[in-house]
């Protein structure tokens, strides 16, 4: 006798969304992506890698923030309108105060040199986290070799021949679609 599936876990409430991604909002500065990914998939398991990865690459291919994207899906998913504002209220309540007393501060010692030299240091941090981020999201993304061929493409026209999203989504989503098709039937 087959094993019975697993019981499908409860929705998450507003409170567990606006306070989870309040946490990753606080928590995530130069790069909130990899903090949402460990909440969400590591370490409260609301989504596996392969669900992850599938709902940010539909939140990639919207106008608008990525991560608010994130937020503003999962929380929809999870609790319709109301779970998606309180997820993005969450993300972005903290960083917004944060953001406008910085702001304030910079505009006042933003020319000094330790200044200067610190946000530099934080820009590396940034881009490090973004790229191994990537690199989580992708692997289970291409394990076929069309899928991996789309990546490249995709990567090729943005990195390569600096293509805008808009027309890369156009170019690439219809061949992904047709492919996905063939592969299917």
């Amino acid at each position: 006798m087959p094993p019975a599936p697993p019981a499908p876990r409860p929705r998450l409430t507003h409170a567990q969304l606006f306070s989870g991604f309040f946490m990753a909002g606080i928590m995530g500065f130069g790069g909130v992506l990899p903090i949402i990914r460990r909440m969400i998939v590591d370490e409260r398991g609301w989504l596996s890698q392969q669900e992850f990865s599938e709902l940010f690459s539909l939140c990639q291919s919207l106008p608008g923030a990525n991560v608010v994207n994130l937020s503003f899906a999962f929380g929809a998913r999870e609790a319709g309108v109301s779970g998606a504002a309180a997820a993005m209220c969450g993300l972005m309540s903290a960083p917004v105060a944060i953001v406008l007393g910085l702001g304030g501060l910079y505009t006042r010692y933003g020319g000094l040199a330790p200044v200067r030299h610190a946000l530099l240091g934080l820009a590396a941090t940034a881009a490090g986290l973004v790229l191994g981020t990537s690199l989580r999201i992708a692997v289970p993304i291409v394990k076929s070799w069309r899928n991996a061929a789309l990546a490249l493409a995709v990567f090729g026209l943005a990195v390569g021949l600096h293509v805008s999203l808009p027309y890369i989504v156009l170019i690439v989503l219809p061949l992904s679609v047709y492919l996905s098709w063939r592969a299917v039937t």
